[in-house]
């Protein structure tokens, strides 16, 4: 089973970070930084030229095992179609890279990306401020058949038609069976006595407040300002009385498998490579619910090769090729018909992985999952300031 980045898939909101920058552009309503609709597409060369440029995050591919130079669903795509792909590794941080290509989307110009892949919160703001193209569903009839339909409708994006998910994941409870000695089915089990101190929390706003809103029975989808300040004053008592050690990016996952930390805010991707090594470590979905969310690809502005890059946008959702990637990355699937494929592999260990929920959630988890409403422009300036006031960021 393949080691995933350590990295996190979802940024940390660093003292206002990028949410400052947002809001000085979004949130003000800069003329200059909003792009309307007729401004959005410019000359696609791809019908002559057979190429595209594509942004992702570290070790988020397929790699050949014998020569992690080449991924194997990417060399597929090109011989198949003579596209060829510049496959760039430079996103670290959805906030750092908002500062990288802004300054060019904002100014109508081109970025040199044809294809990028962030966090669903942050392709909110893209998408708000007119940054990203619709992409064309005709030519991509694996996207239209394939999405999962949990996936398929966010509230920033309806019918996905600006952003397709590239892969998924759950934000839900890690836990220490074992030495917790008990199961943990709530979000208020990590307020429990004997757990003080060894409780850990996600630093990000964006990362944490689903999860904890949630278990105070929110529907997440729609909450309000008023659920958003009730789980702050609840998360304020918890630190105070000493029950939360501390707030983590990733690196939670070190804590846990130390034990310093019994239980704690967590990705399931994470949990998943932690379990090959200790299957002690379970991950739950409390039975209030836990947000399910998405890194999604998109088309920003101007781009030269937008045909190529919904192209292989497409290619992703054929249902063999999800399952050969999702077979590396052991996130959450966006395409639920690659489970079969996975199961009818004669690797016992590939196999496997069509019955993990982590990968291919059952019918029983799904219904506790939920995509949250995202935070506004106007929202989270004030939202952030209390929130890293109390993350100590």
């Amino acid at each position: 089973m393949r080691k995933t980045s350590t990295l996190s898939r979802r940024s940390l909101l660093r003292a206002l970070g990028g949410g400052a920058v947002f809001g000085a552009l979004a949130g003000c309503g800069v003329p200059a930084a909003y792009v309307s609709p007729g401004d959005r597409a410019g000359a696609d060369l791809s019908a002559r030229d057979k190429r595209l440029t594509w942004s992702n995050w570290p070790l988020y591919i397929d790699t050949d095992d014998k020569d992690h130079t080449k991924r194997p669903t990417l060399d597929a795509f090109e011989k198949r179609t003579g596209i060829s792909v510049d496959y760039i590794e430079e996103i670290n941080d959805n906030d750092e890279f908002f500062g990288k290509i802004s300054p060019s989307l904002m100014n109508h110009q081109q970025t040199g990306r044809d294809l990028i892949v962030i966090s669903d919160w942050m392709c909110a703001r893209f998408v708000r401020l007119g940054w990203v193209q619709r992409m064309n569903r005709a030519e991509q009839p694996n996207v239209a058949k394939y999405l999962d339909p949990l996936l398929s409708s966010p509230s920033f994006d309806p019918g996905r038609r600006s952003t397709v998910p590239w892969q998924s994941g759950i934000t839900g409870i890690a836990y220490n069976r074992r030495k917790v000695g008990r199961e943990i089915r709530h979000v208020s089990d990590l307020w429990a006595g004997d757990l003080k101190g060894r409780v850990t929390l996600l630093s990000g706003l964006d990362e944490a407040f689903a999860l904890l809103m949630q278990g105070n029975g929110v529907d997440v989808t729609r909450w309000t300002a008023d659920d958003f300040h009730r789980i702050c004053d609840q998360v304020e008592g918890h630190v105070h009385s000493g029950q939360i050690r501390r707030f983590t990016g990733n690196d939670y996952t070190k804590d846990l498998v130390s034990g310093d930390v019994l239980a704690c805010q967590a990705y399931s991707g994470d949990v998943i490579q932690l379990q090959a090594d200790n299957p002690d470590i379970r991950f739950v979905v409390p039975e209030e619910g836990a947000e399910l969310w998405s890194d999604s690809l998109m088309i920003p502005n101007l781009a030269h090769h937008k045909a190529n890059a919904e192209k292989l946008v497409d290619y992703y959702y054929r249902p063999e090729v999800a399952a050969e990637l999702a077979s590396w990355v052991n996130y959450v699937c966006p395409v639920p018909a690659a489970q079969d494929i996975l199961a009818s592999s004669g690797d016992k260990d590939t196999a496997a992985l069509a019955e993990n929920p982590l990968i291919f959630p059952d019918a029983t988890m799904r219904k506790r999952l939920a995509i949250a409403r995202d935070i506004t422009s106007t929202e989270r300036t004030a939202f952030a300031k209390r929130w890293n006031a109390i993350a100590g960021l």
